[in-house]
């Protein structure tokens, strides 16, 4: 705790990182907490895991006053790209302070809003995303005007989610005279221009992902379209330690996979945009605590969210730019730990996987693994073949002519 103590923490605070198991601070937590605590505005480069909400949480509970009784004085807004970082953040802050008066409340859309509208009118802090607080702000029933801190989360993801007008209306509703955080994976033109426009002299820090590249190891598989499914299988159930994230591009390709893996016995749970917030919610907490093992899922999953213990993460689908790809192999290989990263390709993956071996550092280290014997699988729904792909194929990425497979015939 010393290392945390000459960052400026309180002893109550430090007291609650003791109870939590924080042994030492992370880079971003050792270069930014001091400067936070000072009310400098801040440009974090940080990645998923890197230990940045302590960072943000820390001047919002050593510097705001509980002005217990006081009705309608937000004093600090945190925004966050999707309900279920908006969720993983309050319910941090929450722990984080516990020994100081600070009501803090999560706002998103998908629930119940009047009790929000309820509860608002005594929070100290919100945790929200974009749009149910552009909601809030439209129906007069959120008051942003007494803000004393500002938080972006994952600026980058709630840009590349169509946010980024959503953001600028929020902020203009909160004074000129605040303290403004924004934390982002990677720092593109559209947030720079974003930060000079609404920070005051502010400290650009990055940090280094808890990723461990020595630890990672990826690999892709060339695999016929009708074989993918069955391939994916057979993989799964060679694999039998940790958690494993499969990454899927739509909701139909997540549901359809989760279904066939629950058919042939792989106990696995979906999770997407298309369900409620509390099915949501327990899917996640159940994955957490080791109860589903696999768990499949669209990219709401794959940022900001603390999910330990990742051994494995599939790429049923291949991301369309490689942030994305980066974000989602960002899941495992953390704290020291083994990972790995498997990518199944078939026709409708060329061309975008070609697009991220234009990435040199990922061209560099994902290896073509040969295709294993595995038994075929009856799906109860077959994808729609496109080789219209094949015609684009990118010329940097090296592809096998059909004929030169080494993909076994299933035995009869």
């Amino acid at each position: 705790m010393e290392q945390f103590e000459k960052l400026g923490l309180s002893k109550e605070v430090l007291v609650v990182l003791e109870e939590a198991g924080f042994k030492k601070p992370s880079e971003i937590q050792e270069k930014s907490i001091p400067l936070a605590l000072a009310g400098k505005d801040i440009i974090g480069g940080s990645a998923t895991g890197s230990g940045k909400t302590l960072v943000f949480a820390s001047p919002i509970i050593e510097n705001l006053k509980t002005d217990s009784g006081v009705q309608n004085r937000i004093q600090a807004l945190i925004l966050t790209p999707t309900r279920e970082l908006a969720e993983q953040v309050a319910k941090s802050i929450k722990q984080f302070s516990k020994n100081r008066k600070l009501n803090i409340l999560a706002v998103y859309g998908g629930v119940d809003i009047e009790q929000q509208i309820r509860r608002l009118r005594s929070t100290d802090v919100v945790v929200g995303t974009p749009g149910r607080i552009l909601d809030h702000l439209k129906r007069r029933t959120i008051d942003l005007r007494n803000v004393k801190i500002l938080v972006l989360d994952e600026v980058d993801r709630m840009f590349d989610m169509g946010f980024s007008h959503d953001v600028e209306s929020i902020l203009y509703q909160c004074p000129k005279e605040r303290q403004t955080m924004m934390f982002s994976a990677t720092i593109s033109p559209d947030i720079d221009y974003l930060a000079t426009k609404h920070t005051r002299n502010a400290v650009k820090i990055s940090a280094e992902s808890q990723v461990d590249p020595s630890k990672l190891r990826q690999i892709y598989y060339d695999v016929p379209t009708g074989n993918k499914f069955s391939l994916f299988a057979h993989l799964l159930k060679e694999e039998t330690t940790g958690l494993v994230m499969v990454f899927c591009n739509t909701r139909r390709n997540v549901d359809f996979v989760a279904d066939n893996l629950n058919r042939i016995g792989i106990h696995s749970q979906a999770i997407h945009g298309g369900l409620t917030q509390n099915n949501r919610t327990r899917v996640l907490e159940e994955f957490k605590k080791e109860n589903i093992k696999v768990l499949v899922c669209t990219d709401v999953a794959g940022r900001g969210l603390d999910i330990k213990g990742v051994s494995h993460v599939y790429n049923y689908n291949i991301p369309k730019i490689s942030t994305d790809y980066i974000h989602r192999i960002g899941r495992t290989a953390r704290a020291g730990a083994d990972g790995r990263v498997i990518n199944l390709l078939s026709s409708e993956d060329y061309l975008l996987f070609g697009k991220i071996m234009e990435d040199d550092s990922l061209k560099k280290t994902i290896k073509e693994e040969p295709l294993p014997e595995f038994e075929f699988i009856r799906i109860r729904a077959e994808f729609k073949r496109d080789f219209s792909a094949r015609r684009n194929f990118p010329r940097n990425f090296q592809r096998r002519d059909s004929r030169q497979r080494t993909y076994h015939k299933p035995r009869r």
